[in-house]
């Protein structure tokens, strides 16, 4: 890749990044190398499901597919006895000479990083087996880690993304989705990678990944865990105290045994830096967390917790080291306690509608807070949007609950936040779907800003957004207007994906003219009840990937314009008249 890199600066030579292939092709090769020699080189019908689905395991990657093919070449064609192979496809990586050969080779691929991408690429063995997961989440984990280093003139998590970047273009870690400026979004490793990062793991001590059957690994010094038991078997072991990370996972319906497993944590494992607990059911937080005095990295994402509240998130507070703080639970935290506004070092804060008022007086000390994510403004917030003022650091910034009568102080709060990357706001809602007006007037909007979402009533189309030149993202909800918006946004370069759902829009049609959005890849139009009329130019959305049409009742025809759409690969339409007379992509 670097090679290519420097002779596209010398010349006029393009730089064309592999991809992998598709489970197609992927299967196409399979049975090419699995059935050279028999059945003319063809699949018989009994195995066409498991190949393919064989096939598909190896993700695209041709020197895997090659491998397994040429190992089950020498296998009797039997349905039951590849089901099982495809079952314990690892186990079964590990017996073959040739693809111990495989794991020599990406030996080589690690054994060449930098030393300051080998932790970051052995950390993928603290997640499962083809494991998705999101790129923010990982730089946050590496940060606390100290895998990441401070290098002038960006944060720490633009580093991690350069980190990540060059571990993909080694092809050692695969992109699994992409935002819609082309960053990565989530990634995982393939399986055969995978395997050679436990092993290696394993080797230099470096983490474990631990399950049921496994448990007697424990009493090694072994300086991160990952577990996918809950068991009240995990034994006692004074080695835990070493432990600096530890990663649980949900096991299938597994719930957490009582709350002795979590006072196992408390008591046993001290010296955490990271503790990231994930889709846990029931889990039970009877304890002291204050404990945990080095952690600087605290998530329970997508688990179901009983808090002994207040005790609990009280002690929560005495985490004074605490840098990312990930509260997206399923059973809420309404409110945060007052003792988080003493984390001085924290950096990202996440939630789903917790109350910020018990922050107030305290937060605007916060100074070092990049992220908070949706947290809730209560009728008298006015002062605490004044006081957010003061984290001028902020660049994602995510509030709900919000009012009319807010509209001046959240307008001067934006002014003041000229880093600000990501804008959700969310009015308050009533009965029957009705929400308060965002009444926003800003004569300089945060200039970065690339990612907004208003959700609530506009008396008018906020002419502020057309100054943000950087704007990637916009989506509109209930907003009500009765100006159409597109004609407005229509020669805003920069914008790639645009929403107008929910009520936004109350006019009846919508012309989209030539030359207009010459960017934009993705549009949503959904939930539009007056909406009976979509014209779309010759010449408009020259760039659009992917349409999608939903809940608009009273669209009287399909748009003929559709047909201009040239680069069009996704069109969703679901809930309007005549789905059947709408192009199949």
């Amino acid at each position: 890749m670097d090679v290519a890199i420097y002779c596209k600066k010398s010349s006029f030579i393009e730089v064309y990044e592999l991809q992998p292939l598709t489970n197609e092709q992927s299967f196409e090769l399979f049975n090419k190398k699995t059935f050279q020699f028999d059945n003319n080189g063809c699949c018989p019908k009994e195995l066409i499901d498991i190949s393919f689905e064989i096939s598909r395991k190896c993700k695209g990657l041709p020197l895997a597919i090659v491998a397994i093919g040429g190992l089950l070449s020498t296998k009797e064609k039997n349905v039951f006895e590849w089901q099982k192979f495809c079952k314990n496809m690892t186990l079964e990586l590990k017996k073959d000479s040739l693809l111990a050969g495989i794991s020599k080779i990406l030996g080589f691929s690690y054994n060449d990083l930098p030393f300051y991408l080998k932790p970051c690429f052995l950390y993928f063995g603290m997640y499962p087996e083809d494991y998705e997961v999101g790129s923010r989440r990982l730089f946050r984990q590496w940060v606390a880690e100290g895998f990441v280093k401070e290098e002038r003139g960006y944060t720490l998590e633009e580093v991690a993304e350069r980190y990540l970047t060059e571990l993909i273009h080694r092809s050692l870690v695969q992109v699994s989705s992409v935002r819609i400026d082309g960053k990565t979004k989530s990634c995982c490793v393939h399986d055969l990678i995978h395997m050679m990062i436990l092993e290696k793991s394993e080797d230099i001590s470096f983490c474990k990944h631990i399950s049921e059957d496994d448990l007697s690994s424990l009493f090694e010094i072994i300086r991160r865990h990952s577990l996918t038991t809950y068991s009240k078997d995990f034994p006692a072991c004074s080695e835990n105290s070493h432990v600096r990370s530890l990663f649980l996972f949900k096991n299938g319906s597994q719930q957490m045994e009582d709350d002795h497993f979590m006072r196992r944590i408390l008591t046993e494992y001290r010296r955490l830096k990271v503790l990231n607990i994930e889709g846990a059911m029931f889990l039970n937080l009877n304890g002291n967390m204050g404990s945990l005095i080095h952690l600087k990295y605290l998530s329970f994402y997508g688990s179901y917790i009983e808090v002994a509240y207040p005790e609990i998130l009280e002690s929560i507070g005495m985490l004074q080291n605490m840098e990312t703080l990930d509260l997206r639970v399923s059973s809420y935290f309404h409110k945060l306690p007052k003792e988080i506004s003493n984390f001085r070092k924290l950096r990202h804060l996440l939630g789903r509608g917790m109350s910020l008022l018990q922050l107030k007086g305290g937060i605007g000390g916060m100074k070092y807070l990049e992220t908070l994510s949706k947290v809730r403004i209560d009728e008298d917030g006015i002062e605490l949007l004044r006081e957010l003022e003061n984290l001028k650091k902020l660049r994602k910034l995510g509030l709900d609950n919000i009012q009319r009568e807010h509209g001046s102080a959240l307008s001067s709060l934006l002014k003041e936040l000229r880093h600000l990357e990501k804008l959700h706001i969310v009015a308050k809602s009533y009965r029957y779907f009705l929400n308060e007006v965002i009444d926003i007037h800003l004569e300089s909007p945060p200039p970065v800003l690339q990612n907004l979402k208003l959700n609530g009533v506009l008396n008018k189309f906020p002419r502020w957004i057309l100054r943000l030149q950087n704007l990637l993202k916009l989506k509109l909800v209930g907003s009500r207007l009765t100006d159409n918006p597109i004609e407005h946004l229509d020669k805003m370069s920069n914008l790639l994906s645009l929403s107008i759902i929910n009520k936004a829009y109350k006019g009846e049609i919508l012309h989209f003219h030539d030359g207009g959005f010459q960017n934009l890849k993705e549009l949503y139009i959904t939930d539009l009840p007056d909406l009976n009329s979509i014209v779309i130019d010759e010449g408009a959305l020259p760039s659009l990937k992917k349409f999608q049409l939903s809940r608009i009742p009273n669209l009287e025809t399909v748009p003929a314009g559709i047909r201009y759409l040239k680069k069009l690969e996704v069109l969703n339409v679901f809930g309007v008249p005549h789905v059947e007379m709408y192009p199949k992509l």
